[in-house]
């Protein structure tokens, strides 16, 4: 079975499962779908808007299409977070990327 099947099966016994959300999520964008990584993204955040690493990857993977302005605005939303939540190495990281990319 491969990735993308198998983390669906594990949604459908349990569609709440944010980490599973996020390797979905994940599988879409590396293999080439980046819409629907991004939808699966906004699902998980829409429910978990504490899990960090998505607003992160969900940003690198809007940075990578050359989507500059959406990406700008998941870092911000995912710098809150981190606030939120005192992650800071997600924090930085993520400040870091913005540094970059918001010049």
């Amino acid at each position: 079975m491969d990735k993308i099947a198998g983390l669906k099966e594990i949604l459908t016994m349990d569609p709440n499962n944010a980490f599973a959300r996020y390797g979905l999520a994940l599988e879409f964008v590396n293999s080439g779908h980046l819409e629907t990584g991004l939808a699966e993204f906004e699902t998980l955040l829409s429910t978990h808007p504490d899990y960090t690493a998505g607003y992160f990857m969900a940003a690198q993977a809007l940075a990578n299409a050359e989507r500059i302005p959406e990406a700008i605005a998941k870092l911000n939303d995912g710098i809150a977070s981190a606030r939120r939540t005192g992650n800071n190495h997600a924090l930085s990281e993520m400040q870091g990327m913005l540094d970059e990319i918001d010049r």
